[in-house]
């Protein structure tokens, strides 16, 4: 018999399992589609052109399951971003953000002085609180109500806090529960800025950045690294499934079994425990304990039988909140993007950041509004970014590939319309906000492929489109995430645990929901909580 099954073949399942092997346990992951790597793959997408096919960059993957999984010796290598990013304006107007404090200074001078001189005192403020954040990212949150054992780590988590100074504290109160457009208010006057800091409030979140809540996404995207330098973002050589295929490459390397075309369809449960899995085409495979990592909903809703589950857990299941907003296209492009504020068709700096089409808050607040009132962002947020920039194994020579993460687009359409029959519209719309920047963009389109929120779910398992496996709001964090009393990687089902993005610390490439779970179910093996 297995000792453990994971259910999906993502970062997170792939680096669950190379701790469990590790360990000694023997390991099965199952994989519903033909490729391991979940979310985080590279996939041809036209004749020639080859991209990320939905995450699309790095900076969270976290240092401490990069070097356990010996992934540089894999293969996999990041290069930093010379920017962070780019924002096109007006015809005449844009803002480099990155490449050095010095630099962003004067580009934000540009338009405030204020601003600028403010800067260093915000990044400095940020990077204390993200401190913060970066201290419990590999530990397992408290359960509430759950002993001794969860009081003692609530404690430690609440000494941290103690050590912060009275304005830290009020700094860290700010990000967690305000909204990032007020937060952004308190701190600068001139839209550019703000714009390119708040973008990040609005990655993956159905919502406006004036959403109370949003800062603390804004603060998520904060904390991760590049090759040491904190705060950075970059490109893996070779696209996110480089990284993917260095975990399987580990995993292999550990004598993990890794089946991919094995949909699971069932959690077989007897006695309150988890025994195994029955697969789509009724194959059952006993093990001594089952790992999701899949979406928490996705788990309880269509994985395990009801009667195994009480009535209050089940309804707190249907109101566990998840959507995205997002549509995602991968380009084949002829040229690179022309952009009239800052011509040339050769590549330079801002071609390789991470490019903002959102010119302010309020730009992002109408799309929002737009997508909750129709389904469908008027003017949606887009960054693209073009990988084969710095990487030219993506794309023919002298040709390119863009990712576009796009956003609002309602998770699901009002009045029973259906995202198949819009998504031609939506690519239209998100082509439109790139082209008022750069007139050459859909001229020089050779192909696309575009994923809708419904086709996220449909072929990622992303409910409703969530790139998050579930909203990061305050009431779904840390010991609340997926619920509270289950924020320790265990089911309500003993023999059951959860290893993806619905648990702490969240959604984004980081391995450390992976890493965190494959913790708790050794500890479990070794003091027989788990028979064998």
């Amino acid at each position: 018999m297995l000792d453990a099954l994971i259910i999906g073949g993502g970062h997170n399942g792939l680096t669950c399992a190379c701790y469990l092997a590790a360990a000694g346990l023997k390991v099965r992951v199952l994989e519903r589609r033909s490729v391991l790597g979940g979310a985080a793959v590279t996939e041809e997408f036209h004749p020639g052109f080859r991209n990320s096919a939905l995450a699309y960059t790095v900076s969270l993957l976290n240092p401490t399951v990069i070097r356990d999984l010996r992934l540089a010796e894999h293969g996999l290598r990041i290069l930093e971003r010379p920017l962070a990013n780019f924002l096109p304006l007006s015809d005449t107007s844009y803002l480099k953000v990155g490449g050095s404090l010095a630099a962003t200074q004067a580009e934000v001078a540009k338009f405030s002085e204020r601003d600028a001189l403010q800067l260093p005192r915000y990044y400095a403020m940020l990077e204390r609180v993200a401190d913060v954040l970066r201290s419990i990212v590999l530990e397992t949150p408290p359960n509430v109500g759950g002993g001794v054992s969860e009081m003692l780590r609530a404690l430690a988590t609440g000494n941290r806090v103690r050590k912060l100074t009275m304005p830290e504290r009020r700094d860290l109160l700010d990000l967690v529960a305000k909204s990032a457009g007020d937060l952004l208010d308190t701190w600068f006057e001139s839209a550019p800025i703000k714009a390119a800091l708040g973008f990040d409030a609005v990655v993956g979140h159905y919502a406006s950045p004036y959403t109370p809540g949003s800062g603390y996404v804004l603060l998520h995207h904060c904390f991760g690294e590049v090759n040491g330098k904190r705060g950075a973002w970059g490109h893996a050589v070779g696209g996110m499934g480089a990284i993917t295929q260095a975990m399987a490459a580990e995993a292999r390397r550990r004598e993990v079994e890794l089946h991919t075309d094995a949909p699971v369809a069932r959690v077989i449960v007897r006695d309150r425990r988890a025994a195994g899995v029955v697969l789509g085409d009724g194959t059952e495979i006993a093990a001594h304990c089952v790992i999701a990592n899949v979406n928490p909903k996705l788990l309880y809703r269509d994985l395990i039988e009801p009667s195994a589950l009480d009535a209050e857990f089940l309804q707190r299941v249907a109101g566990y909140r998840c959507g995205s907003g997002t549509v995602r296209i991968n380009v084949a492009l002829s040229a690179l993007p022309d952009f009239t504020c800052l011509p040339g068709r050769e590549a330079a700096p801002h071609h390789r950041s991470g490019i903002i089409c959102a010119p302010s808050l309020a730009y992002m607040e109408r799309a929002f509004f737009d997508a909750r009132d129709g389904g469908l962002a008027r003017a949606p947020i887009v960054e693209v970014l073009i990988p084969s920039t710095v990487d030219d194994s993506l794309a023919p020579l002298g040709q390119h590939v863009a990712s576009l993460f796009c956003q609002q687009f309602a998770p699901e359409l009002p009045d029973g319309r259906s995202w198949d029959a819009e998504k031609d519209e939506a690519v239209r719309r998100a082509f439109a906000v790139v082209d008022g920047f750069a007139p050459n963009f859909s001229a020089a389109v050779i192909g696309y492929k575009a994923s809708t929120p419904l086709d996220l779910e449909r072929d990622y398992g992303l409910i409703g489109g969530d790139i998050f496996h579930g909203a990061l709001t305050p009431d779904q964090l840390y010991s609340a995430r997926p619920f509270l009393g289950y924020a320790d990687y265990r089911a309500p089902i003993r023999g059951l645990y959860l290893c993806g993005s619905g648990t702490h610390p969240g959604g984004g490439v980081t391995g450390a929901p992976g890493h965190n779970a494959a913790r708790e179910i050794i500890n479990d093996w070794r003091r027989r909580r788990i028979p064998h």
